[in-house]
């Protein structure tokens, strides 16, 4: 399983700004992060799997 830092979910998604996908997680579009320290990491199996639900939509 690999996580993405911030940098490479905002490389993912086109270069989305900070506040809006913190909003995205709130909201439930995207899935939660999982705190390793200080710093926030995605699963990257997890964001596929929600972008690809997103593009069936």
């Amino acid at each position: 399983m690999r996580y993405l830092t911030f940098r490479d979910l905002q490389a993912k998604l086109g270069g989305r700004g900070r506040t809006t996908i913190l909003r995205d997680c709130e909201l439930g579009r995207l899935p939660k992060p999982v705190k390793i320290g200080s710093r926030l990491y995605w699963s990257e199996a997890d964001i596929d799997a929600t972008l690809q639900e997103l593009a069936n939509s």
